[in-house]
């Protein structure tokens, strides 16, 4: 296993590729609006996931497996469908008012039970102005987290199923980020009177069902492979993948990871609408067609490990720390434009 991030001298690849993709189709521009209608998705999503709940706490304990069924096939994608929209009100793209847009990310975390939104908003924004930077990407696992799970296939699936745990211990490595503020206060507020209120009203075997759609809807299942898919390489001149894929359609295209950081100004129902109107641009870059057999390909490839990922030196001017793994290859402004097509 290495034993350490791929690192690289460039700059991350997005703001350059997206002003070649502007320039070549001025007509991008028209994609970025906002989708209100995302808060009616949200609003539905909470709804049919409390309404199950209550089914299921009716039923009781005695019925945990149906429970468990429910949540790998229903409450895994349809938490994971809140995610994404949480995603994009991070990013303001349901109203025009960042409060707005905060209470809709907060109604959208209700089903997860934690109080997960507002603090995503502030690390997820640095994840984007500062791509694979270690000491301003939350997105990228600690050392002592890499070398922990190592590339066995069981701490792997472990790393997984607890993926929540283990992201919470970034944030404090992050330099100038505020997570605790006004909004989290609400957050958190929100957070624990719906919890109270679905042990009140639905008893804890609905809140069981509910612990089970968090967990699968960002673990051991195939939509926990995004987190794989996103940013997980072994291909050092690749450091961003997408996935087209049928369950695109039920995680509101989040696989459109690429078109994403290029122009995070577009929303999810747009993002496959950018990568018809520009293909020269994405056509020529390797994808993911399965997030399932991604699923398998991480846990049991040696090859992959929490390490599989890009570390942006050139940030913090600091040749002292270059390793073997330095990409030295020619890039334009950092832009993997002639990336070989492959599919996996």
């Amino acid at each position: 296993m290495q034993a350490f991030f791929h690192q690289s001298e460039f700059e991350q690849p997005h703001p350059a590729r997206a002003r070649a993709i502007i320039k070549a189709h001025p007509e991008v521009r028209q994609l970025m609006v906002r989708d209100p209608y995302t808060a009616l998705i949200a609003l539905s999503i909470v709804i049919m996931q409390t309404a199950i709940t209550y089914g299921m706490g009716t039923l009781g304990f005695g019925y945990w497996w149906l429970s468990l069924l429910i949540a790998y096939c229903i409450g895994a994608f349809a938490n994971h469908a809140n995610y994404v929209i949480i995603h994009d009100a991070t990013h303001n793209l349901i109203f025009r008012s960042k409060s707005w847009n905060k209470m809709v990310a907060i109604l959208a975390d209700l089903p997860n039970l934690t109080a997960g939104a507002m603090g995503f908003r502030v690390y997820h924004l640095k994840h984007h102005s500062h791509q694979g930077d270690f000491e301003w990407d939350a997105d990228l696992a600690n050392h002592w987290e890499a070398r922990l799970v190592g590339n066995k296939w069981y701490r792997k699936a472990l790393w997984l199923m607890f993926f929540p745990f283990f992201q919470l211990t970034r944030p404090p490595r992050i330099k100038a980020i505020t997570m605790c503020d006004r909004w989290f206060l609400v957050n958190l507020a929100c957070a624990a009177a719906y919890d109270v209120a679905v042990v009140y009203f639905c008893g804890w075997a609905g809140l069981f069902y509910l612990v089970l759609s968090f967990f699968f809807s960002i673990g051991l299942h195939p939509v926990g492979a995004r987190w794989i898919q996103e940013h997980y390489t072994n291909d050092p001149e690749q450091e961003t993948y997408s996935y087209y894929g049928p369950i695109n359609l039920l995680c509101l295209n989040m696989g459109y990871h690429n078109e994403h950081h290029d122009l995070p100004s577009i929303p999810w129902n747009n993002l496959p609408k950018l990568r018809s109107l520009a293909p020269e641009f994405y056509d020529t870059l390797k994808y993911h067609s399965s997030w399932s057999r991604l699923l398998f390909q991480f846990i049991f490839d040696k090859r992959y490990s929490l390490y599989s990922r890009i570390e942006r030196m050139k940030q913090r001017n600091d040749s002292s720390r270059a390793l073997p793994h330095t990409i030295k290859d020619p890039m334009i402004n950092g832009v993997a434009l002639t990336a070989t097509a492959d599919r996996f």
